[in-house]
């Protein structure tokens, strides 16, 4: 099965401008995430940017590349022109991997990407992994997914989803973990069928993904199918700030 890599990486991220060129233990962050995606099964893999700068270094340790514009709201908008511009087929399978995930393991790039292309009416495919404490289960930065019991996904939220209405309505008004309930959250990482990009480029923000902030409710919306599975190798935290970044250099 053939699958392509995608890696957007921006330079004037307003919280760390310029993180995709950050040292670690001795090369920048965007080349750590491009030999881990290179390490997968892909036939290709592409860093998308916008920024020359990235452009240069990224050419100079032999990625290919592909420039985009500066304009993109999205990192979805910004893969879908890299597939315009590069040709790529309707039902062509391209794995978007972030550019700020220097330890993505290359076991989960395959693992949506297989399951895509397992899941004919699926246009998308993702991950989840359990959530086994109460302080993320109600933290509205850690996305939840429900889906069913075919792998479909059946809703994404900030909200704590399922809502276990009576472990929940506790006199005492403290919240605990409820026993039996499987919480799944949502990990990051998608694989796409290219008409479903071209596709979603057209369509209006969805009131759903406004409310929640979640770019994937346009697709859902849309009547697109996303398959969600349990990660085989679970991903450690990516890097969104300069802290997230000492982080990351301990533990290389």
């Amino acid at each position: 099965m053939a699958f392509s890599v995608v890696i957007p990486a921006r330079f004037g991220s307003s919280r760390f401008p310029g993180k995709p060129l950050a040292d670690i233990a001795g090369k920048p962050m965007i080349q750590h995430v491009y030999e881990r995606a290179i390490q997968s099964e892909a036939q290709r893999v592409i860093i998308a940017t916008d920024d020359q700068r990235i452009a240069d270094v990224a050419q100079g340790f032999g990625a290919e590349v592909c420039m985009t514009s500066a304009e993109h709201l999205s990192g979805t908008d910004r893969l879908q022109e890299v597939v315009h511009s590069l040709g790529f087929y309707a039902d062509d399978i391209v794995v978007n991997v972030q550019g700020d995930e220097p330890l993505i393991p290359p076991r989960i790039i395959n693992q949506v990407a297989h399951n895509l292309s397992a899941v004919s009416d699926a246009s998308i495919a993702t991950l989840c992994e359990p959530i086994n404490d109460i302080d993320a289960l109600l933290n509205p930065n850690v996305v939840k997914v429900v889906a069913d019991q075919n792998g479909r996904a059946m809703y994404f939220s900030r909200a704590p989803i399922p809502w276990p209405r009576d472990a929940f309505n506790s006199e005492s008004g403290r919240c605990v973990m409820p026993v039996g309930v499987d919480f799944q959250r949502h990990i990051g990482i998608y694989a796409y069928r290219v008409k479903l990009l071209n596709d979603f480029v057209l369509w209006p923000a969805a009131p759903l993904e406004e409310t929640e902030c979640l770019e994937q409710l346009r697709a859902m919306w849309n009547g697109a199918i996303i398959h969600v599975d349990v990660a085989d190798e679970l991903p450690p935290a990516g890097v969104d700030t300069p802290e997230d970044l000492e982080r990351i250099r301990h533990l290389f």
